[in-house]
């Protein structure tokens, strides 16, 4: 008769592997390959499959998550306290472009319905977008994105809302650093992003250090010297509003100027409607956040095989998060397309590494209680199931913090870890859906965007029923294959692309604030 209590261990070569069962495996119980657990053991934890002596490799993916601080014998719980990290790979050993490139078949067939652009681009969403240059103005700009939803929304029924882009940045800055790139061009590359349809309108306080204009791409020295009745001029004149203004009396002023520039933005987005577009101009960020141990084996590899079916059929995958790909870049190197596409995924790992230092950290700190509670001991072992969203794609191109996408295909773009923070740059590089995996569970969601959220063990699955869009915790439980999982997500992507399904972050209204990433000096 065989055990209750099951293991699941990912690779013939891994030494430990981790406990299924909801609530864990308490001590003396036997396990499905007839090992007797030592110490209890808590769900998604690991278990010594064998003895490892003081010193010796801990293995899981059939690569090195530490060493052992202390003699483990089979049948022990390889908890954090008993395991010392390994170093990160050295950035000036890796291959490079070194592994034959998959041979995938296109996968032909298939659209979604979305809104086209005039770039040829298409969004998932049709919204107004609000910007701000300056935090100054995140409270009328909220005051009056309010209004506008409660007033003149309902008269345009396919607009499908309005946006504020607040964010902390604009004044008592640094403008002219090198750091300043990162959150200047994130700015002007969200008011691109094709949801907004073109749609974007910024409003500015007028003394602050980051003009209004810069967000429309339109430098100082070419604001000053702007021809009256020109294209640019009515573009600014039709775009922005500036709260300093001489012609402004009062608060009322300045609300009912800008309510009436939102209408005209307004009445040009409700002309739009719903057509079928190639997949080609599918943009899906793939994220993760309160990872746990199952994250790796169910649904980040889910993603990955998701990831190649968007890529087979024409269109683009990004994934991010450096420090969670940091420990792994060994196994993402000889995916880079070309030599170029593999240095310049080692110039953002090294770029990363010495902005750590410059605080006094290290990529150590990523790992949360949350992550550690829900079996994962390090940074090494998240990274290393951080990856496989990824799939199994060639790298076709590297963005750093708040570049636009520039190729199609599977794309690394390079943000911090931080679940908003990487979000709002994904949304930047171009993003028009996303795809956020969790086994610790969390609400996070944009408006700006659909974020499809995937649970990893069918515990969060269940408990969450009305917050999670699929759960991948049933390839744990057998009850469904990698194949049916990738098959089922790739589905539900163009099914929320086209607007024929909502994410529950939608459906309830839970949105997180868009966050800027500024590695520059505040003044």
């Amino acid at each position: 008769m065989s055990s209750s209590y099951v293991l699941i261990k990912i690779h013939d070569n891994d030494n430990v592997a981790i406990i299924l069962n909801q609530g864990g495996a308490p001590v003396g119980a036997e396990l499905d390959n007839g090992l007797v657990l030592k110490e209890a053991v808590p769900q998604g934890h690991k278990v010594s499959l064998q003895v490892i002596k003081v010193g010796e490799k801990i293995i899981r993916y059939n690569e090195v998550i530490g060493y052992a601080d202390k003699d483990l014998d089979a049948g022990c719980w390889v908890s954090e306290q008993v395991v010392r990290m390994p170093t990160p790979p050295n950035l000036d050993e890796l291959p490079l472009a070194t592994r034959e490139k998959p041979k995938f078949e296109p996968l032909e067939g298939y659209t979604f319905n979305g809104y086209k652009n005039a770039d040829g681009s298409a969004g998932t969403k049709n919204l107004l977008g609000i910007s701000t240059s300056v935090q100054c103005v995140a409270g009328i700009t909220d005051y009056v994105v309010k209004l506008i939803k409660q007033t003149l929304l309902p008269k345009y029924p396919n607009v499908d809302g309005v946006v504020a882009l607040n964010h902390s940045y604009g004044c008592g800055v640094a403008i002219n650093a090198p750091g300043a790139i990162v959150p200047i061009r994130t700015l002007q590359n969200m008011a691109k992003n094709p949801n907004f349809g073109g749609e974007i309108m910024v409003i500015g306080l007028g003394c602050e250090k980051l003009q209004p204009h810069r967000l429309l791409e339109i430098d100082d020295s070419q604001a000053v010297n702007i021809l009256p009745n020109s294209a640019a001029a009515k573009r600014l004149e039709d775009s922005i509003v500036s709260l300093q203004d001489e012609s402004h009396h009062g608060f009322q002023d300045m609300v009912d100027h800008i309510m009436e520039m939102a209408e005209e933005h307004l009445k040009r987005l409700n002309l739009r409607r719903r057509e079928p577009c190639p997949i080609s101009e599918l943009v899906v960020g793939m994220q993760c956040g309160g990872s746990d141990a199952f994250s790796g084996i169910t649904a980040n590899p889910a993603v990955g095989y998701a990831s190649d079916l968007i890529v087979r059929a024409g269109g683009s995958v990004m994934f991010s998060e450096v420090t969670e790909v940091r420990d792994a870049i060994h196994l993402l190197t000889p995916r880079a397309e070309t030599v170029e596409v593999g240095k310049a995924l080692l110039r953002e790992m090294q770029w990363y590494d010495d902005y750590l230092n410059q605080g006094q950290a290290d990529r150590s700190a990523n790992t949360t209680p949350g992550n550690k509670k829900g079996g994962l001991n390090n940074i090494v072992e998240k990274s290393l199931g951080s990856i496989t969203k990824s799939g199994n794609s060639p790298i076709v191109d590297v963005l750093s913090p708040g570049e636009r996408i520039r190729k199609r295909g599977l794309n690394f773009a390079a943000t911090p870890a931080s679940d908003f923070i990487c979000g709002t740059l994904q949304f930047a590089s171009g993003m028009n859906v996303q795809v956020f995996t969790t086994g610790r569970g969390t609400p996070y969601g944009l408006e700006v965007a659909p974020v499809i959220k995937v649970s990893t063990n069918s515990s969060l699955g269940n408990r969450w029923h009305d917050l999670i869009d699929m759960d991948a915790g049933r390839m744990a439980t057998k009850e469904i294959t990698l194949e049916e999982a990738g098959w089922e997500l790739f589905h539900l992507i163009l099914d929320v692309a086209s607007g024929r399904k909502q994410v529950a972050a939608d459906r309830l209204g839970l949105h997180n604030d868009l966050v800027l990433f500024n590695p520059a000096p505040v003044t």
